[in-house]
């Protein structure tokens, strides 16, 4: 129902009959307002008549100013209060004729003061650029670092650079047997994970394959064993994931100590870390430039399939510039399977840690190394690479 429906409107100060009768002075009744249509029609509510302008020509334009809703399921917004006339100065009331009727407020009308649109004169603003959400000075001054002690280990005392493995194999131990603890609350016992990862590695440089397998189940036993000096609850939770840790840390990381021992075992392990790390920076650039399409999003948001193609591509060419001019008797086209290979295994174990992590509610192993995180998160893609570049290596010229 509109405002037309109500007929023509009355003249200035008439309103109908009353319970008194007429008013006196008041106009009389049009057409709309008989006595019969009374009956079917219903009265038009009253403001009150208080001037807008104070002047008497504007009574009539005040009276007929509607103050509320026709009706109770009609909710306007609210109209301007007529008292607070008294308190502030409202703006000039447009001028109505004798038969205009001023209309209501409704939904969907456009408010008097909209808020003004951004002037399309000024320029926008310039696109963020792409974070790289590490600190990226500190990461490549912790791997410039960390390359020239190994290097410098590798390549001089062999003895040194096996030092370097146990090293780091205890502090990876240290990483994720207390981030277990912390965020699980599972207790594996580090004594026995670092003296036996410690013997693992040692022993593989030493016996090769069968003394790291040695190494290997001892481990497990003596985790075993310690386990049950604590209570019972917990058990076998406790050992599952000491066994666990066993295996992924030193166990893997004995392969890299077996490479060592051919003849040019200095430049395997280095053709190894080289791959590895070309990988993941073939990855990086690449995935961060123009990477679109998601590879793994509900293990790692962050890694596209764009990357993984940059990985493959730098790892392969990587890996036959090492295999023709670094490995004894090899060709560039090992190098390619090379290459390919590392850069699967690579993703696939930077994979399976950030499901370790997703699952801990974390995003770094550990704090130890600025841009980086912590040990066990450089040594994601290194664990799961060794054994299959160890065997690549056998594979394509030797053990010796």
């Amino acid at each position: 129902m509109n405002d037309s429906s109500w007929g023509p409107p009355p003249q200035a100060g008439y309103w109908g009959p009353s319970e008194q009768g007429p008013v006196q002075g008041a106009a009389p009744p049009g057409p709309a307002y008989d006595a019969h249509d009374a009956q079917h029609t219903r009265p038009m509510p009253i403001a009150p008549d208080v001037p807008a302008h104070g002047g008497d020509q504007d009574d009539d334009r005040g009276a007929a100013r509607l103050s509320g809703p026709l009706f109770r399921d009609e909710t306007p917004q609210p109209p301007y209060d007529v008292r607070q006339s008294q308190q502030y100065d409202p703006p000039q009331a447009p001028s109505y004729g004798p038969y205009d009727m001023p209309q209501t407020p409704s939904y969907g009308t456009v408010p008097q003061n909209p808020e003004p649109m951004p002037d399309s004169s000024q320029p926008a603003s310039a696109p963020q650029k792409k974070s790289a959400g590490r600190d990226l000075s500190a990461a490549i001054g912790v791997g410039v670092g960390l390359g020239v002690v190994i290097v410098a280990s590798l390549f001089f005392v062999k003895a040194v650079f096996v030092g370097v493995i146990a090293v780091a194999v205890v502090v990876g131990l240290w990483e994720l047997t207390r981030r277990l603890e912390e965020r699980k609350g599972i207790k594996a016992p580090l004594v026995p994970l670092a003296l036996g990862g410690a013997a693992m590695v040692v022993s593989g440089y030493v016996r090769g394959a069968e003394g790291a397998w040695v190494a290997m189940a001892l481990t497990a036993l003596a985790v075993l064993v310690w386990r049950m000096t604590e209570p019972p609850e917990g058990y076998l939770r406790d050992v599952t994931a000491g066994v666990f840790a066993a295996f992924y840390v030193p166990f893997l990381a004995t392969f890299v100590a077996m490479m060592l021992t051919a003849d040019d075992g200095p430049r395997r392990v280095l053709t190894f870390l080289l791959l590895t790390v070309v990988s993941d920076t073939g990855a990086y650039a690449i995935g961060w430039r123009f990477g679109r399409h998601k590879l793994a999003p509900r293990i790692s948001p962050g890694k596209t399939r764009e990357g993984l193609a940059g990985a493959v591509s730098f790892a392969m060419v990587a890996g036959a510039l090492c295999m023709e001019f670094l490995i004894d008797d090899g060709t560039w086209w090992q190098g390619l399977l090379l290459g390919f290979a590392v850069a699967a295994s690579a993703t696939l174990g930077d994979l399976g840690e950030s499901m370790i992590k997703r699952d801990l509610g974390i995003k770094d192993m550990g704090t130890l190394l600025p841009g980086h995180g912590g040990i066990m998160d450089r040594l994601d893609s290194l664990l799961p690479t060794a054994p299959v570049v160890w065997l690549l290596f056998v594979v394509f010229v030797g053990s010796g």
